[in-house]
């Protein structure tokens, strides 16, 4: 047995696994039995289970580990998803790391299909599977980073212009699905290298929720790892629960998340201006948002995901010549 020195909580002795997954909670209900039973049939690999949770009340959590199979870590607070996702990986030390929601719907051998693409590429250190909705739209999960004009544009028309072109440019929907290195990938359901992952700190605790995934990534391509979209591997993801349940208080997270992003990656004096500017519009679109919640919610998917049975065989895509050259 081992003690979590953050939370004085008794952990089972770590065990040697393929991969570590951890699964972050706060109040998930049904989901998370559905996560877990999935996930069984998603690899023939060895794994862990750990719940990192943020104060549940719901009692799922608790009843998932009392059945076995996983271990319930109690966060000691509202840590968000990043800090809850780090604190769960520092209890494992597998090469693979596995973070998910846990309203993930695992299809059969999609964490295979994952770890596979690991030994097509060597020099990435994350991959994300092709992420579908219950309605079957296909989640833009794979995106190019946000150059300036990008963000912008996506910010300003994509809630209410879905296909404007920065936000196509953003959301790559316009590609078909195939293997692909890519700007950065949803943290809904992401696996990563421990290697990787380790040596640019884990996620940016920073972050309570959103843009946490996409600092990650940036993180990881700085020090030269690549982030890969996997759409043979498919998962289901429900999404929305916390929107549902206190939009408001979402929608404050994303727009203080997205004005941590922008004003490190536009830091110093020469970026002054373009901050101010920056702060002034997200303050705006925030005041928006709480009248007019479409704005809050941002662009919807504009396409169906392709049948299950579609080909996406490994291969590695051209570039978009629609993707080359960001402004900033």
């Amino acid at each position: 047995m081992t003690t979590d020195a953050k939370t004085d909580v008794t952990l089972p002795a770590r065990v040697d696994v393929s991969m570590d997954v951890v699964v972050v909670t706060y109040s998930p209900g049904d989901t998370l039995a559905t996560f877990l039973a999935t996930l069984a049939a998603a690899t023939s690999r060895s794994y862990s289970v750990v719940m990192a949770d943020n104060g549940s009340t719901d009692g799922a959590p608790h009843a998932a580990a009392a059945e076995g199979g996983a271990v319930l870590l109690p966060t000691g607070a509202n840590l968000g998803y990043g800090g809850a996702a780090n604190r769960g990986a520092s209890l494992g030390r597998a090469p693979w790391l596995v973070v998910a929601n846990p309203d993930v719907e695992w299809a059969p051998g999609s964490l295979d299909a994952l770890l596979d693409a690991a030994d097509r590429w060597p020099r990435a250190g994350a991959f994300g599977p092709m992420i579908v909705s219950p309605d079957g739209s296909l989640y833009p999960s794979a995106r190019a980073l946000p150059s300036l004009g990008r963000g912008v544009g996506h910010a300003m028309f994509g809630w209410l212009w879905p296909s404007n072109p920065w936000t196509r440019s953003y959301r790559q929907e316009h590609q078909e699905p195939s293997e692909r290195e890519t700007g950065w990938l949803s943290g809904s359901c992401l696996v990563l290298r421990r290697d990787a992952f380790e040596a640019v700190g884990g996620f940016d605790d920073g972050y309570f929720m959103f843009f946490e995934d996409l600092d990650l990534c940036e993180r990881l391509a700085a020090t030269g790892w690549s982030s890969v979209y996997v759409p043979g591997a498919r998962v289901t993801h429900e999404g929305g629960a916390s929107w549902r349940s206190t939009p408001d208080a979402m929608v404050r997270a994303h727009h203080h998340s997205a004005w941590r992003y922008v004003s490190r990656r536009y830091s110093g004096p020469r970026y002054a201006g373009i901050r101010a500017v920056l702060w002034a519009g997200l303050q705006i679109r925030y005041l928006l948002s709480r009248v007019v919640r479409r704005v809050g919610e941002g662009a919807v998917a504009t396409r169906q995901a392709p049948s299950p049975e579609s080909d996406h065989s490994p291969r590695r895509s051209a570039e978009d010549p629609d993707l080359v050259g960001g402004d900033l």
